[in-house]
């Protein structure tokens, strides 16, 4: 192992958290720039891949949120909750969209619902229509993450910020999951996006990188996180092409942008929230490197990012080759995936059946202590009703 592996902390569990994706935001189609009207993000579509996923054994899920044509986050994931028994919902959430009390107690409610299966996904790009300096976005975020870990753990919210002024009691908020509430989830890479994982998040989503660059997002993260007392968990959000051979994922991975018009591709890749990140623009970088089948490592082909936003590389290979990227990963220490591929129904079936067996995999919030055993003694549970 790499000296410079060395300060990544094991995580204290065995097993791994493998999560699909719920395509909400009119992300979804047969091949990239398509705009198949088959794969539209309506709930016909989506539910049937979140209830394919809870049964094929994924954990997790990622129901994305984007001023887009598609799904309201908080909205599908409710419905959602009654019709799926196994898998966790990862909720993405925008801060400052929702006033921080009340978001706690929309998250306190479907946490009840879920008895436990909400993981949050805390997003920090602009609210639709309005433009702040990533510098004011994250100390907006930073404020409502403390809202609302005061009206998960405290008896009262007391807060005094610059954009949220607050006393009020936490009863109405408080969530099933017990020991700090449902588990944040964050993605980011300037320096104040950091600052602010390292300090109150439990999971870094990372991007597809080079695996040197992954490796050096993450010494970062884990020594600032040491500087707070704290460990955080690392995770990949990253695509999937497995087929019974290499040949066969290769090629499948060139149809996917056998008929993609490069402009389409720009306008469908401009649309979304974060189109101007640091993420993005990592992204490009990384396809920029790539050879000209769009290969940066033997396995991570970028073609993938031509016409999307966000994360732009997939894991391609057969089983094997699959696997072993995956064990790669969990060598540097990281133990979340979220995985999706083209069209997602179908992607979710392969590598159920080609590679997912081969995976231990585990539910996060379990393993890490925030789903009690019992039913808690929460207003919505076994608490007393005042």
């Amino acid at each position: 192992m790499k000296k410079e592996e060395e300060s990544i902390e094991h995580p204290g569990f065995d097993g791994v958290e493998v999560s699909w994706f719920a395509p909400l935001c009119d992300g979804d189609d047969d091949f990239l720039g398509n705009r198949n009207p088959n794969f539209k993000s309506n709930w016909e579509n989506t539910s049937k891949i979140v209830q394919t996923a809870n049964k094929l054994g994924f954990r997790n899920v990622l129901c994305p949120s984007s001023y887009q044509v598609g799904q309201d986050t908080l909205t599908f994931a409710s419905a959602m909750a009654p019709l799926t028994k196994q898998i966790n919902l990862l909720v993405a959430i925008r801060c400052g969209e929702i006033h921080p009390p009340m978001l706690a107690r929309a998250l306190a409610t479907l946490d009840h619902i879920l008895k436990g299966r909400l993981t949050v996904n805390i997003i920090s790009s602009d609210l639709p229509g309005t433009v702040l300096p990533s510098s004011e976005r994250y100390a907006r975020s930073r404020e409502v993450i403390q809202i609302l870990k005061q009206a998960w753990t405290q008896d009262e919210i007391d807060f005094q910020g610059k954009f949220y002024q607050l006393k009020l009691s936490s009863d109405p908020v408080k969530s099933y999951q017990q020991n700090g509430g449902p588990l944040l989830y964050f993605g980011g890479y300037s320096p104040e996006g950091v600052a602010l994982c390292a300090e109150f998040c439990d999971v870094y989503l990372m991007w597809p990188e080079t695996e040197d660059k992954l490796q050096g997002l993450m010494n970062n993260m884990t020594n600032q996180a040491a500087g707070h007392g704290r460990t955080v968990q690392f995770g990949l959000r990253i695509h999937v092409i497995v087929r019974e051979t290499e040949e066969e994922a290769k090629a499948y991975a060139k149809y996917l942008i056998s008929d993609l018009d490069i402009e389409q591709g720009n306008e469908i890749r401009n649309r979304a929230q974060d189109a101007k990140s640091l993420g993005v623009s990592r992204q490009s970088e990384l396809r920029d490197a790539s050879d000209e089948d769009y290969y940066v490592e033997p396995t991570l082909w970028t073609g993938i990012g031509l016409a999307r936003s966000g994360c732009g590389a997939a894991i391609v290979g057969n089983p094997d080759q699959v696997y072993q990227k995956i064990q790669r990963y969990m060598q540097m220490g990281i133990r979340s995936f979220i995985f999706s591929g083209y069209p997602h129904l179908q992607e979710a079936e392969y590598f159920s059946k080609l590679v997912l067996p081969r995976l231990k995999t585990v539910s996060l919030p379990k393993v890490l202590g925030r789903v009690p055993t019992q039913s808690p003694k929460t207003p919505l549970e076994k608490g007393p009703r005042k």
